[in-house]
Order: C-alpha cells, then sequence, then structure tokens
C-alpha cells in the first residue's frame, strides 16, 4: 500500500519525480492509451450502448480502476511516485503553485489556447497531442473560461454534495431527475448557480483540452480525478451503510438495462467489478491536509 498526497505538499523533488515520470511514459508511447481509452469509454445519455466511465453509476469505480492501472505503470517508471490529488476547493486560483514552470505549467495564450509554459508546452518537444476530438497538436487551457467566467466548486457546495446519503438512483444517468451522491458530483446538467456542477466545473475551469473525452491529455485530469476519488472515499466513511446503487443488475423491461452495471457486474476494459474497488485501502491511502 502506497500514500497520495496534497499536490500543494509535494517537495520540489516530488514534483520532478512525478513529472518525469508522466513525460517518460510519453515518450514510451504508453501515455496515449488512456487518453484513447477514456474516450472510448465516454459514451453520453444520447448514445446507444453500455455508459461506463460517465454519465453512470460506474462514474466513481471505473476512474478509480482508470488511475489504480494509470498509477502502476507510473511507478514501473519510478517506484517512489504516486498521484498526487488537486483539492480545488482550497487551490482555486491561476496563481496557486499547482500551474508553476516546475509542475503542471501555466494557462494557455489567448490567441490559441495553447500552453507555453512548464513542461507539457508543445515547445519543447516533450508532449505532442496525438490523439484529440480536436486537431491542435499542443496542449490548450483557457483557465476560468474566459468568454463565460466560472468559478471552482466551493467548500460549502462539496459539502452539499458528501450529505446526500443515497449513492444513485433511477435513471442512472446524468438527467435532473437522476437525484443522488454521483450525479451531483459528476455535474452534467445541474446548474453552476445552484451547488451542482463539480467535477465538470473543473475540467470547464481548466478548459481547451480537459473539456472534452480526450481530458487526459492534460496531465491535470490526474490531479483532478485523485480528488474525485478522495471524495468517494469522504463520502463512504460518512455514509457507510449506504451502498453502491444498483447492487444487482436491471431487469430486461428497465430502460437503462445493458446501459448500466450493477455491483457485481464486470466493468470494461478491465474486467472488474466495482464491488472489487469499493475499498482504496487495499491499494492506497491518502494523506489529508
Amino acid at each position: 500500500m502506497y500514500t497520495r498526497r496534497n499536490q500543494r505538499h509535494l517537495t520540489s523533488a516530488q514534483r520532478e519525480r512525478f513529472v518525469q515520470a508522466v513525460l517518460q511514459l510519453k515518450r514510451q508511447g504508453r501515455y496515449d492509451k488512456y487518453v484513447s481509452l477514456h474516450s472510448r469509454y465516454f459514451t453520453a445519455d444520447g448514445q446507444s450502448g453500455l455508459r461506463v466511465a460517465h454519465m453512470a453509476p460506474t462514474f466513481f469505480p471505473w476512474h478509480r480502476k482508470f488511475l489504480l492501472v494509470f498509477e502502476r505503470d507510473l511507478r514501473l517508471i519510478d517506484p517512489t511516485v504516486t498521484i498526487p490529488y488537486w483539492d480545488w476547493t482550497a487551490d482555486r486560483a491561476e496563481s496557486s503553485a499547482l500551474w508553476d514552470d516546475d509542475f503542471m505549467g501555466g494557462n494557455g495564450r489567448s490567441s490559441d489556447g495553447q500552453v507555453m509554459t512548464g513542461p507539457f508546452a508543445y515547445r519543447n518537444g516533450d508532449w505532442p497531442i496525438n490523439y484529440s476530438v480536436t486537431e491542435e497538436k499542443y496542449l490548450t487551457r483557457g483557465i476560468g473560461r474566459p468568454d463565460r467566467p466560472i468559478e471552482l466548486p466551493t467548500t460549502a457546495e462539496l459539502e452539499g454534495a458528501l450529505s446526500m446519503p443515497v449513492y444513485d438512483t433511477a435513471p442512472w444517468n446524468s438527467a435532473p431527475a437522476t437525484k443522488g451522491f454521483r450525479n451531483r458530483i459528476e455535474g452534467w446538467t445541474a446548474s453552476e448557480n445552484l451547488g451542482g456542477y463539480l467535477h465538470n466545473r473543473v475540467h470547464q475551469w481548466v478548459g481547451g483540452h480537459m473539456t472534452g473525452a480526450s481530458s487526459p491529455n492534460d496531465p491535470v485530469f490526474w490531479l483532478h480525478h485523485a480528488f474525485i476519488d478522495l471524495i468517494w472515499v469522504r463520502w463512504q466513511r460518512r455514509h457507510p451503510s449506504s451502498a453502491y446503487l444498483p447492487a444487482k443488475p436491471l431487469g430486461g423491461g428497465d430502460a437503462q438495462h445493458g446501459r448500466v452495471i450493477s455491483a457485481g457486474e464486470p466493468m470494461p476494459p478491465f474486467g472488474v467489478k466495482p464491488s472489487a474497488v469499493f475499498d482504496h485501502r487495499a491499494y492506497y491511502t491518502y494523506e489529508e491536509n
């Protein structure tokens, strides 16, 4: 078992080791498989077929396994590395050390969104965008969404979600009718002014490549989703008697039959059941501060 830490408390050496492991994975040609995999399993409500990564109850367990597989690859390069988390309720500004030149790099330039600073800037030659839903070969960001400015979620908004005792409800998608913790955190249709829209608002706030299905092109994706994973841990602690739902496969007469995975059904492409990753302590712990 190993420990994931808040990015704001990493030493300079720890930041460097994480960055270098990510860059090495990219040079080896193994990073982009995570970009394509996330895109492949990004199925929306309006599309046919199974929903697994998003807009479904498996949002949390699927991404937990996704991060675990990525983290395993990083640790094969450097066994000291773990995925740090970005608590966006605390580090809320572009001036945060998260965006320093030695870590994630800064915002994209106003003309085309191209990130010009930091280790993932295209001009350094180490971070070409090879798989994306757009044509840019360089990493893009638009921090704060300048055309329609937004703020990162607040502590109060997160607390409102954590207080919800039910994990998920029918119709198990992103519609407002789907009440529960999972849909509130994931945040597709809830108004950004009414306490919802949390996970997705962070993607929109970073902007650029973080706004689409190929969002792992921006390495800050992993820090964001490590915090999303920690949020699930906190919810589980607070509601120990509240289980993942649906607990059993949906019946053939259910409109979501064949589209939603229950606790005991395997999640593609991993072949792992959600129930197998309910307890993160089998793999790692969090240093919370």
